[in-house]
């Protein structure tokens, strides 16, 4: 182990990325082909969330030692990261191949495999990294992560809550209890977890994450609104085509959907205070505005709902479910406001975009050629 990547290793453990990112590029300059030094930099690059340099760095670090394990398993983590999954599992795979008695690269593997939605095998791979150490932090919380993925979430809360047995601060893990909560509507519980892991890393607050009552609500109402608001034009087509009465039952259906979305809103929104209220503004500015504007058009579509049921105005109704594509619309609207504030995701995205460009450049110029062919000669 070379000096160093001893000091900037001790760094990175700190939390101090940028005095490691400097140390390890001073060694770089006088050993260029060290291995180690670059995979422990494109380390660090992950941390700091500058995906693509960290890719390359691991490309680099596999192309100077490509015996390293940790080298391959360091490009598995960027690939995850950068939506290049089944790269990713190529690049465990060979890291494992190349330690099979490497915790760390079983555990990546398990990462890669449920990034690539292949549940099964990557409980296998994190059963076996965390056979290979059982104390592991890191492999319990890669089984509390695949359990979760695979919708396991009994198995997932008792890995996480062994990993936090062991490291009490640790933030991820709290973070993933949190989310897990979320997911049953445990309300209050989540957003504690929330406050505590926003307190053990001030500097890095989920504010995404902190904003799941709001998310959350709207998708469940967006959800309700659509089937309920089915049911009640197609009452109301029964009822001027076939049976009469059933326009009442319409009107009834229509209070009763309205009082079950504005309950669900309460049920949710209340419990979680006002923390999630003061994270909306500080939002990505595509989602924070998707999101107020989805706020509104719910509100809209339940106060059509009462109408209808009150004064049995039936286009109210009909406007009620002509919000719903809307709703839709405004929710890709925040999912790819979210991604543009991930830059795996971004970067993801821009490449898809070069990839197409690409794409349509090749196909004007063969199109041209085909139409300048003259058939005769």
């Amino acid at each position: 182990m070379t000096d160093p990547y001893r000091r900037a290793h001790h760094l990175t453990q700190a939390g101090r990325y940028e005095e490691a990112e400097r140390i390890l590029r001073a060694g770089l300059a006088e050993e260029p082909a060290d291995g180690r030094l670059l995979t422990l930099l494109a380390s660090v690059l992950r941390m700091r969330r500058e995906y693509p340099a960290a890719l390359a760095a691991a490309e680099a670090a596999v192309a100077a030692s490509p015996h390293l394990a940790d080298a391959h398993a360091e490009r598995a983590e960027n690939l995850i990261l950068l939506i290049r999954s089944k790269d990713a599992v190529a690049a465990a795979g060979e890291a494992v191949r190349l330690d099979q008695l490497s915790a760390p690269a079983h555990l990546v593997l398990a990462r890669s495999l449920a990034a690539a939605h292949d549940h099964e095998g990557a409980r296998a791979a994190a059963a076996r990294g965390l056979s290979l150490d059982p104390r592991s932090v890191e492999g319990l919380l890669t089984v509390a992560e695949v359990e979760r993925d695979a919708g396991n979430r009994d198995a997932a809360t008792a890995a996480a809550r062994a990993a936090l047995a062991i490291e009490p601060e640790n933030s991820y893990g709290r973070w993933l209890i949190a989310m897990l909560d979320a997911e049953r509507l445990r309300v209050r519980r989540s957003m504690r977890g929330l406050r505590d892991v926003a307190r053990i890393s001030p500097a890095r607050p989920d504010l995404i994450a902190m904003t799941w009552p709001i998310r959350g609500v709207l998708g469940g109402l967006r959800r309700g609104l659509f089937v309920g608001a089915v049911v009640v034009c197609a009452l109301l087509l029964a009822g001027h085509w076939w049976w009469p009465t059933a326009a009442t039952f319409a009107r009834l259906v229509s209070g009763v959907l309205a009082a079950v979305l504005a309950g669900f809103g309460a049920r949710v929104l209340l419990p979680a205070g006002r923390l999630p209220w003061r994270c909306l503004p500080l939002l990505p500015a595509l989602m924070r505005r998707s999101t107020y504007a989805a706020l509104a058009v719910q509100a809209a579509a339940i106060v059509l709902l009462v109408v209808h049921a009150a004064a049995g105005r039936w286009p109210a109704a009909v406007l009620a479910l002509a919000l719903v594509p809307v709703l839709w619309a405004l929710s890709l609207v925040e999912m790819l406001g979210a991604g543009l504030d991930d830059p795996g995701i971004r970067h993801a995205l821009r490449s898809l975009g070069g990839e197409f460009r690409d794409w349509w450049i090749t196909t004007k110029r063969d199109l041209r050629a085909a139409w300048k062919d003259d058939p005769q000669s």
